[in-house]
């Protein structure tokens, strides 16, 4: 059925993904409408995540597109049942839609990877660290909003404590360990929490020192989280005019590259750990 609201990132996916079947297969929309006893328009919302569609649909049109990967066209299925509300559904109304999809998107990741030059990953950071943030933004937040957010970065991190817990390796330049958001005791308070965080089975803390100079440097945040196969994996970028969500297989694979050469030139988690030890005694 059609629904007023818009569509989430994981119908929106849906859509994409057929309509990349469909011209794979060299269909029409009208032609691949017919083969499954829709309207043309139907089959337009469908693939613009504004229809929900059974999982025995996918399946159906998966066939009509001679996609002959079984484990893909399952992952597909799995991602209907239209629109399923989650915790971040009470923040529509109080914060930008970017902003609120970076919960969706952590909450269908299977794994997630991080990489960040001069900011603190938000799933890591402490509630008087990201205070501290949201009062730097430009333009100036009200209190209230600066609350709002601080809860919203507060309950996204409930993915690293779930059942099962979220795979997560946040790779972290120094030049991040060494900002001094909020002042030293709110930098001392962060850099410990990131130390106990890196303890967790599922959490890898790794550090790219300043000494590391030969690293694909990025100065926007890169978040790449794995789907159910890896040609569902999304990459998100941050930036101050919002996040964009990448799924474009060479866009998918050069994030993955770049992600790899930035780990490659981290410091191992225990020597990442002794490593903001000392930055932290040192304030």
């Amino acid at each position: 059925m059609a629904t007023g609201a818009p569509p989430t990132l994981r119908q929106r996916r849906l859509g994409v993904e057929l309509r990349k079947l469909r011209e794979r297969a060299g269909s029409s929309s009208t032609a691949a409408a017919a083969q499954i006893g829709v309207q043309q328009a139907r089959m337009s919302m469908i693939e613009a995540g504004r229809y929900a569609v059974s999982a025995e649909r996918v399946r159906a049109l998966a066939h009509c597109y001679a996609c002959d990967d079984p484990e893909y066209v399952e992952a597909l299925a799995a991602l209907t049942g239209g629109r399923t509300r989650g915790w971040w559904d009470a923040y529509r109304e109080l914060l930008p839609a970017s902003l609120v999809e970076v919960a969706e998107f952590e909450h269908e990741a299977r794994a997630l990877r991080v990489a960040v030059l001069v900011t603190m990953p938000g799933l890591v950071q402490t509630l008087e660290h990201a205070r501290a943030s949201y009062r730097q933004n430009v333009p100036a937040l009200r209190p209230d909003e600066i609350e709002h957010r601080v809860s919203f970065r507060v309950k996204r991190q409930s993915v690293l404590h779930g059942d099962p817990p979220l795979p997560y390796t946040a790779i972290i330049h120094e030049a991040a360990l060494r900002m001094g958001i909020g002042g030293p005791e709110v930098v001392r308070e962060q850099l410990r929490h990131l130390i106990a965080v890196g303890e967790h089975g599922n959490v890898s803390v790794l550090v790219i020192p300043f000494e590391r100079a030969e690293f694909p440097a990025s100065g926007q945040p890169i978040s790449y989280a794995e789907g159910a196969v890896p040609s569902l994996d999304t990459v998100l970028l941050d930036s101050d005019h919002g996040c964009e969500v990448l799924d474009a297989a060479a866009q998918l694979e050069r994030y993955r590259s770049v992600l790899d050469r930035m780990q490659d030139c981290a410091l191992s988690a225990a020597r990442s750990r002794d490593f903001i030890h000392r930055i932290a005694k040192s304030l």
